[in-house]
């Protein structure tokens, strides 16, 4: 008679053969660019990931920004942004909720027109109130220092198609109920938000690129009521709480229907726990960096779908604090299908699967993408967080 291990056994063995077979070869993924135009010394390239891949190595990045919409991978693959739409300039950081001027963040992002959104200069903006943003806009923050800070931050709230590229998000406070500004011919009356840096809320087609976001509020990134088709990759996250909140509530059924990959991303130095936290739907977490939690890494409760795989997970020196898993609930998760495959676990991490079936991603052509063992994830990720691009040179 078959043991229950070793059917438990050759499960996840299978699971984890079906995911190999969806990647591509990693051959033609991990590419090598020069720094800064130098292409002569092998000492001077460095891996980039498949994301960076696609863009990075262009000197012409600045007069070709619009290529960068065609390097999504995952859930949010084909995340438009404002790819068929003008550049737009930001030139003023100041910010007015009800009657943003021409040239100011606020007046690009409420357009309801196709916007490509670049700033002419480095700039720290303290929004009034929470900045609202409107379905085929991107946020390019490539050839300047952008933060938004200090005030209420950003929400993707009933649109799609929306990039958010190389930008600073940190310290953001909840706003005060009162009067905001959606698209042109709408002010409306707003509760007041949580101060979250990203709220995507009944949204889809999002991604979140190459940002660093830190010591919010709230969370860092909410992902809630229903949202979908959305990729979190490169950014650096640190000091901070609960991080990223994946599904509204466990009574929320309609967060089944949501679907996030979580790639290429740095955890960093100072953060607790949510690294995500998710209810209901799916997450593929796949080649993060983890440098520390202190409650835990990955937890989740309602019975989603979880594949973590080739991350790199280093547990804290807390002997309470090294398993990267956590269900929110006392009993009933065994079946719940939480796995892991190709995860390098360091100084004593580990990872508690459950459930049986395949939990492979199952990704479209145009989604699917190589994930590399946890070994490779320190240099995939080494780029985490905004770029220093320089125009006419390599980024």
């Amino acid at each position: 008679m078959v043991s229950l291990v070793s059917l438990t056994t050759f499960t996840l063995v299978l699971t984890c053969f079906i995911s190999t077979l969806q990647a591509k070869s990693l051959k033609s993924t991990y590419n090598t660019i020069s720094s800064y135009g130098e292409t002569s010394s092998k000492s001077s390239k460095r891996v980039v990931n498949e994301i960076d891949g696609c863009w990075r190595s262009n000197p012409n990045w600045a007069s070709q920004r619009k290529a960068l919409a065609d390097c999504a991978i995952g859930f949010g693959s084909g995340t438009l942004g404002g790819k068929f739409g003008a550049i737009y300039v930001v030139t003023n950081p100041s910010d007015n909720p009800t009657d943003p001027q021409p040239g100011t963040l606020r007046y690009g992002v409420i357009q309801t027109k196709p916007l490509w959104i670049v700033f002419a200069k480095d700039m720290a903006i303290r929004l009034k109130n929470e900045l609202i943003m409107n379905s085929y806009k991107t946020i390019d923050g490539r050839g300047a220092k952008v933060e938004i800070a200090y005030g209420p931050c950003i929400t993707i709230q009933g649109v799609s198609h929306v990039i958010i590229h190389g930008i600073s998000i940190h310290d953001c406070k909840p706003s005060k109920s009162g009067l905001v500004r959606s698209t042109p011919t709408h002010v409306g009356h707003r509760g007041g938000s949580d101060g979250d840096a990203i709220d995507i809320f009944a949204s889809s087609h999002i991604w979140i690129d190459h940002c660093f976001l830190s010591r919010s509020t709230d969370g860092l990134i909410d992902v809630i009521h229903a949202s979908t088709a959305i990729t979190i990759s490169n950014n650096y996250l640190s000091q901070h709480d609960k991080v990223m909140l994946f599904g509204h509530d466990d009574s929320f059924t309609d967060d089944k229907a949501m679907k996030v990959t979580v790639v290429f991303n740095h955890f960093g130095h100072g953060l607790v726990q949510r690294m995500p936290r998710v209810r209901l739907g799916y997450a593929h977490i796949a080649n993060n960096m983890y440098e520390e939690w202190q409650m835990y890494a990955i937890g989740g409760s309602g019975n989603p779908t979880i594949f973590s795989e080739g991350n790199y997970f280093a547990a804290p020196k807390n002997a309470d604090s090294k398993e990267v898993t956590k269900r929110e609930v006392k009993s009933g998760w065994k079946n719940w299908k939480w796995r892991s495959s190709k995860d390098l676990f360091v100084n004593g991490a580990y990872f508690v699967q459950s459930g049986y079936g395949s939990c492979a991603p199952n990704y479209s052509k145009s989604q699917v993408f190589s994930v590399a063992p946890g070994s490779m994830v320190p240099a995939l990720t080494s780029a985490a967080g905004p770029l220093q691009c320089v125009a006419r040179k390599p980024c």
